[in-house]
């Protein structure tokens, strides 16, 4: 079979949406696994696969080091970092994160938590990265581990079969297919997979749109207290502040894409406007300088509705995304990219218990997402949340439980989701009896100042 011929009956089977494995189209290169995408979900998975003896193949679109938002890690990915023999390495890199800090943007309440606190905590610390050192380093360790990475390229054609894929990439090096057993698909928002199989729903009631920049010489605490990720609250935004060095911070704000388009103004006016009009930000920013790019990312929030299939996996951002708020996207990325690469090194050694072990897969990765996407809810649904997130009680020990989710150490304990049911019950409660002091949420000064007025610490 001539070149030609392979190449148009892959093409035909992609144009009919059915693809199917073909012996006579296996490429001499056979690979255990290949990953599209080279982020912190793809390299976790590859670093992991190759340290079993595993062939892995990763394809990167960009070239590393690259800018990407998403900076603020939880604590519970600690463990992971040992595994992955990358811990020495981020503790002389990066910034320390102890916990966080929320504060209502019309002054006068925040709390703050810290992660030694939480419900059953093991970890007190993360880290807070600059992601382009952060994705290079991993990626990194991926090469050293024995991955194969290929970067600045592009994943064209894909052919999802019953026995293997095969894949059709083009670089500056130019075509290459290959064949592998598995496929893991963390390509991202791009989704490579999930698009191919109509498989991305969006959240329609999360549709959001995220202005942010970096930042020389913004003001902080000393101590641990100026590691801490802060998020400002607003009636129909919130901001976040992130310290990434000694002088640098990531600064950003949240709103309902609809919000943004009435704004009227491009990312630039919009971020400089909606700091202006935020004293409780504003405040730490008196000799504040921006030294980055300002960057603009909407309608990010979907999820697919299938994780996987007879030889591919879904993991990090190309299985779904919720919000950048809590910090769970690397954490989501993390986590799902260490599971798949333990799914699939177990079905490589039995492949008679694939279907089980794809759909446990799918399970637990699909109830992290829900846990999260609750506390999301319950963070948009109105000005209840930040009234009894900032009045924490001991009572049962709620505020430890949700300091724990926090952490993103709560994905398996049912003491700590059966303490979150309760606290979402008094948020919603808190619509109809005031519990906790109403909050307007709207920055004005004439309610005071954040920080003039003790901290509630959660």
């Amino acid at each position: 079979m001539t070149h030609m011929l392979r190449r148009w009956l892959v093409v035909q089977l992609l144009l009919r949406g059915e693809p199917r494995y073909n012996k006579r189209r296996m490429s001499a290169e056979l690979y255990d696994v290949a990953i599209i995408g080279g982020g912190p979900a793809g390299s976790t998975a590859a670093t992991l696969l190759a340290r079993t003896g595993r062939r892995v193949i990763v394809f990167e679109k960009e070239k590393f080091p690259r800018f990407h938002i998403g900076e603020s890690l939880l604590p519970s990915l600690m463990p992971t970092f040992d595994r992955l023999g990358v811990r020495e390495q981020l503790d002389r890199t990066f910034m320390p994160k102890y916990g966080g800090e929320i504060a209502a943007a019309c002054g006068g309440r925040q709390a703050k938590f810290y992660f030694k606190d939480g419900f059953n905590a093991k970890q007190d610390r993360a880290y807070q990265v600059t992601r382009s050192i952060f994705d290079e380093l991993l990626l990194n360790q991926s090469r050293a581990s024995g991955a194969e990475v290929h970067e600045e390229t592009i994943v064209n054609e894909l052919s999802l079969g019953e026995r293997s894929v095969v894949l059709e990439t083009v670089s500056a090096a130019g075509r290459k297919t290959i064949t592998a057993s598995y496929l893991i698909d963390c390509s991202g928002r791009q989704t490579v997979v999930g698009n191919f199989c109509h498989l991305k729903r969006s959240y329609q009631h999360l549709q959001k749109f995220s202005i942010f920049a970096h930042y020389e010489n913004v003001d902080r605490p000393s101590g641990i207290d100026g590691t801490l990720i802060r998020m400002v609250r607003g009636l129909d935004r919130w901001f976040w502040m992130i310290p990434l060095t000694p002088t640098r911070m990531s600064i950003g704000v949240v709103m309902d894409t609809k919000v943004f388009r009435a704004l009227k103004l491009s990312p630039e006016e919009a971020l400089t406007k909606c700091i202006e009009e935020q004293p409780v930000v504003t405040e730490r920013m008196t000799h504040a300088e921006r030294v980055s790019p300002v960057y603009a990312a909407g309608d990010y929030s979907y999820r697919n509705v299938q994780l996987h299939g007879d030889r591919w996996l879904l993991a990090g951002d190309a299985a779904g995304f919720i919000d950048p708020v809590f910090s769970s996207g690397v954490y989501l990325a993390v986590l799902s990219g260490e599971k798949a690469a333990d799914t699939l090194e177990q079905v490589l050694r039995e492949p008679h218990r694939r279907r089980k072990l794809f759909q446990s897969y799918e399970r637990s990765f699909n109830s992290v997402l829900k846990m999260y996407l609750s506390f999301v809810n319950s963070w948009y649904s109105g000005r209840e949340f930040m009234e009894v997130f900032l009045n924490p009680t001991d009572i049962l020990q709620i505020a430890p439980a949700v300091n724990a989710l926090l952490a993103g150490n709560a994905s398996n304990s049912f003491p700590v989701r059966w303490r979150m049911w309760l606290f979402y019950f008094f948020v919603r409660a808190q619509r109809y009896i005031p519990f906790s002091p109403r909050l307007t949420l709207t920055p004005t000064k004439a309610e005071g100042s954040a920080l003039t007025n003790e901290p509630v610490t959660a």
